[in-house]
């Protein structure tokens, strides 16, 4: 699968795992939306699920084996609550941040659920945990944001800027009423107008790739962008409407592209031009 297009200059290009939620940039492993913790809080709705740190652990070793990796970027969202810290993450999240580093750096974009992160970082590591500006950082010219916020105007200026926080799937019918739901990958672009109108010092507009990342985490669930809009989605960018959406191409994990927004709308279980009515929300203004 290639989520770029073959016009742009980066040195490394963005690379999906083959079936996987998580992508490759050079030697840099890229994991979004751990939610790490969720289980307790699903417990609470009497779903009952053991911890799963240890397999997603497994997991993360599996994908550095397979792309062989020296280096990990968690774009956000890597504990689950967002004004507390359960005990179940404060057990959790250290022992799932101290085996990665024991093997390889760490780079944390804090998402909007990491409030208290710092206080779970692990000191007494072989390698060291950085945890970033929540606007962003690059890597070979390729930006990482988690997406509750604006990303700084710097990265603005790169190739590819990656983002996640909206989990995005697609939800499928076939004509006699099977609803199929899977993850995907959505790749886009700004809106050049309304970056200017809130960067009017952007000077000379870069237009660099947008690629929005599915939940490393499973149990999370998802936004179906085939039948979201911008009051919907999460995050200033698409509450600005920075982000172009009925154009965003959607891919499968396994590369599969399925096609537009736009297109699929037609497949959502039910029409979204059929059900669509004025939103009493209003799209938050550029401030």
């Amino acid at each position: 699968m290639n989520l770029t297009d073959g016009n742009h200059k980066s040195l490394v290009e963005p690379q999906p795992v083959f079936n996987e939620p998580a992508l490759t940039v050079g030697n840099t492993l890229v994991l979004a939306d751990l939610h790490i913790g969720i289980e307790q809080e699903l417990s609470l709705s009497g779903i009952h699920i053991p911890s799963q740190i240890d397999r997603r652990i497994e997991r993360v070793f599996r994908f550095l084996s397979k792309v062989k990796a020296r280096r990990v970027v968690l774009l956000g969202d890597i504990k689950h609550c967002v004004s507390k810290t359960s005990p179940l993450e404060r057990h959790d999240v250290p022992h799932f941040l101290r085996s990665l580093a024991e093997c390889v750096p760490v780079d944390i974009l804090p998402g909007n659920h990491d409030g208290g992160i710092e206080y779970l970082i692990p000191r007494d590591t072989r390698f060291g945990i950085e945890i970033h500006q929540s606007k962003g950082c690059s890597i070979n010219n390729v930006a990482f944001v988690h997406g509750h916020t604006w990303p700084s105007i710097k990265f603005l200026g790169c190739d590819y800027v990656i983002v996640g926080h909206n989990h995005p799937v697609v939800r499928l019918a076939d004509p006699l009423g099977y609803v199929s739901i899977k993850p995907v990958w959505i790749r886009t672009r700004f809106d050049e107008g309304v970056l200017r109108k809130r960067f009017p010092e952007i000077g000379v507009f870069n237009n660099p790739r947008v690629i929005i990342m599915p939940a490393f985490n499973e149990l999370v669930g998802g936004i179906s962008f085939n039948e979201a809009s911008y009051e919907t989605l999460l995050g200033p960018l698409f509450a600005n409407r920075a982000v172009l959406l009925e154009k965003a191409q959607a891919y499968l994990l396994d590369g599969t592209f399925l096609g537009t927004v736009e297109q699929l709308r037609e497949l959502a279980p039910n029409s979204y031009r059929a059900r669509k009515s004025p939103s009493r929300r209003k799209s938050k203004k550029i401030d």
